[in-house]
């Protein structure tokens, strides 16, 4: 009987497929690459048209050897890394290490982990596509040849340990770029008026708008007292009463970088975390009775593309759930923008069938919650649309106009299931959703009362690691693959601090970029690198020799780099003193910057290596032991709160302390922030006294 080796990447995607298979197959994983450029050395032959040197991975040997072993003894050999240019490489770094035939047809390709995705992939193998290696030889070579020689230099220039990439230098200058703004913005102050009406039908509010036809510009207390003078008495009367039909379309099902965003809005995932848990739900969770299974499509997609015996699925639940109305007269497909991967789907369940509640028990709670908003997601995507009633109120006082706007759902279609989040970036004042009542047109109107507020223009806010990936996306700069490895690394390197659930750029990050800036622009230009990305994908299409585009993208960049070893002198950082004095010798100690935050260290080093940690007061008293509280770091560089007793008292929050204790049991307080208010909450739950902060 003929035997059949099946190489997959994961040992949990192989326990996964051999489930499906009989005897007559075996399944083992590679555990990804097994074959790279080596650490040790560049590993590119410039001289010779930047020939790749491929060594076995250390480590790797026994893996090989058990590999080359299976491939003896079977008949034939499949491959089935993962549907990408990262996954066709490892299937042609495997060919090379098990000595296959390229011209054999042993690539086989799925995008779902089930028993008919695997079988149908069986039926189809096909030869390794040489163009995607390319593509992927083209990046690897690429950031290479850019990390191992940049980096160095500012090694030399600044300190060691520092990295440069192609992707991740972009990534810090889009941080970087963002606190400049905020620390150039200046605010200005503007007025806002609102004014409460009745009607016959009872109360609104509507806001002021125009005075003449022109937009309202209040931009002082002063200005303000003249419009309020102006209305004193005057008369306010309904001019016109506007409805409106309005469709809401739903959001397309996931690709990588929206699943990444909304996890980060909804479920306040990071990516990394968002990554993980949808390689675990993919690779295949056991189930039960039913067996170990892939529950999601592949998550590294930028394709909005669904297949049709999805669409059936999710058509058949719709109407057997909601029934005929929530469903479109077609099923609804969604457009790729740009160079989107069109063999791939979009991530969705791989059986709409299977409800996140069919899933309780089985799955942990993140898992779960990360598969209910691709549930829903999908879901809704297939459903019809939304049909919402606008209202817009005009009111005259004089040469005034006041306006109030409603909406309400009409029919909610999708929404039924799901609507899709926002930043906070995005959200605007919503429109009143309690404006039901009958107001007609030349209807005089009583008022109740005038509210003027103040406010002040805002600077634009700091990326969080979802409007970074979004603003990546928009830009063009990485790949589905690249985004939450990326944002990973410029936090791990110490360029980024996370402070808030916001990214802003460390000193070191800073003085990284500012060089760059000035002597490798292309480095760090957006254009540029959303360029090269586009090469890449040509690459891919077979319409570049990835060896050309490698060779225009570093000749310039050479001579770029040979001139900047010689322009640039060394950067010192100068170390900030503290008035902290070293135990051991006495000296002041200076404030360095580690990967997990500011510390103090002996300025006489090496002869003296004492360090301590650097504590930030937050204000408020241990509620244990009354020692200051002070902000601390997780090992893997998440802010929370501890006692400065620690270890002699180990009281922890991870969110904020509140200044004064609860009113109420004087227990200990904690600030609460979301998109619409901040709040104080008391610790205690048989209290949990709370207080709103008003905005200031």
């Amino acid at each position: 009987m003929s035997k059949t080796l099946v190489i997959v990447e994961s040992p949990a995607k192989a326990k996964s497929i051999s489930k499906f298979l009989g005897s007559r197959y075996t399944v083992k994983a590679s555990m990804g690459h097994l074959r790279d450029l080596p650490k040790s050395q560049l590993g590119v032959d410039v001289e010779h048209y930047f020939e790749p040197k491929y060594i076995a991975i250390r480590g790797r040997g026994d893996l090989i050897k058990d590999l080359r072993l299976a491939a003896k003894g079977a008949d034939k050999v499949l491959l089935a890394s993962d549907p990408d240019r990262e996954g066709e490489a490892i299937s042609w770094h495997l060919s090379h290490l098990l000595g296959l035939d390229l011209n054999n047809k042993n690539r086989i390709e799925f995008h779902e982990i089930t028993k008919n995705a695997i079988m149908t992939a069986l039926k189809h193998p096909r030869q390794i596509d040489l163009n995607r290696v390319d593509a992927q030889q083209a990046r690897r070579v690429l950031d290479r040849l850019v990390g191992y020689q940049l980096s160095p230099l500012l090694w030399r220039k600044i300190k060691k340990g520092l990295s440069a990439g192609r992707v991740q230098s972009v990534a810090v200058r889009l941080v970087d770029d963002r606190e400049e703004q905020i620390r150039a913005f200046v605010s200005e102050e503007y007025w806002s008026l609102t004014a409460e009406l009745q009607a016959a039908g009872g109360k609104f509010l509507a806001k002021l708008l125009k005075k003449s036809g022109q937009k309202v510009a209040i931009a002082s207390r002063t200005e303000m007292e003249a419009v309020l003078d102006d209305l004193a008495g005057g008369d306010f009367q309904v001019s016109d009463v506007r409805t409106k039909e309005k469709k809401k379309q739903p959001a397309p099902p996931f690709i990588t970088s929206s699943l990444q965003q909304e996890a980060h809005r909804k479920l306040g995932f990071s990516p990394k975390r968002t990554m993980m848990l949808a390689q675990q739900l993919y690779e295949g969770l056991d189930l039960g009775k039913e067996g170990t299974v892939g529950l999601i499509t592949y998550m590294r997609t930028d394709s909005v593309k669904i297949a049709e015996t999805a669409q059936a699925e999710a058509k058949e639940w719709i109407l057997s759930h909601y029934g005929i109305n929530y469903y479109p007269p077609e099923p609804r497909q969604f457009t790729n923008k740009g160079r989107a991967q069109e063999a791939h789907e979009a991530i969705r369940p791989t059986v709409a069938l299977r409800t996140p509640d069919l899933l309780k028990g089985i799955l942990t709670r993140d898992q779960l919650r990360l598969y209910r908003l691709l549930w829903e997601r999908f879901i809704a995507s297939q459903m019809s649309v939304a049909i919402m009633d606008t209202l817009t109120v005009d009111v005259q006082v004089g040469n005034y106009l006041f306006r109030a706007n409603a909406s309400t759902v009409r029919f909610p279609g999708f929404l039924a299931v799901y609507e899709e989040g926002k930043d906070e970036a995005d959200l605007v004042d919503e429109e009143q959703s309690s404006l039901t009542l009958a107001v007609s047109s030349g209807e005089k109107l009583k008022l109740v009362k005038l509210q003027d507020k103040q406010h002040f223009t805002e600077p634009p806010p700091r990326y969080t690691e979802a409007s970074l990936v979004r603003k990546m996306e928009e830009e063009g700069i990485g790949r589905p693959s690249t985004y939450a490895p990326t944002i990973e690394t410029i936090q791990t390197r110490g360029y980024v601090l996370k402070e808030e659930k916001q990214l802003l750029p460390t000193e070191l990050g800073e003085i990284v970029i500012t060089l760059l800036k000035e002597y490798f622009p292309d480095i760090l230009n957006l254009e540029f690198t959303a360029n090269l990305e586009e090469k890449l994908d040509l690459i891919e299409e077979g319409r570049a020799p990835w060896k050309s585009v490698v060779n225009d993208y570093y000749v310039p960049f050479a001579v770029t780099l040979a001139q900047a070893e010689e322009k640039i002198g060394k950067v010192k950082i100068e170390d900030q003193v503290s008035e902290e004095l070293c135990d051991l010798c006495g000296r002041n100690m200076v404030i360095k910057m580690g990967r997990y935050g500011k510390f103090l260290a002996c300025p006489g080093f090496p002869e003296c290596r004492n360090t301590k940690p650097l504590f930030e007061e937050v204000g408020s008293n241990c509620p244990k032991c009354t020692k200051p509280l002070v902000v601390r770091r997780s090992k893997k560089g998440r802010k929370f709160y501890g006692c400065s007793g620690y270890p002699e008292c180990d009281f922890v929050s991870w969110e904020m302390p509140a200044p004064e204790p609860c009113p109420e049991c004087q227990q200990i307080m904690v600030i609460k922030s979301s998109k619409r208010q901040k709040k104080q909450v008391c610790t205690n739950p048989e209290c949990r006294y709370t207080l709103v902060i008003e905005e200031t």
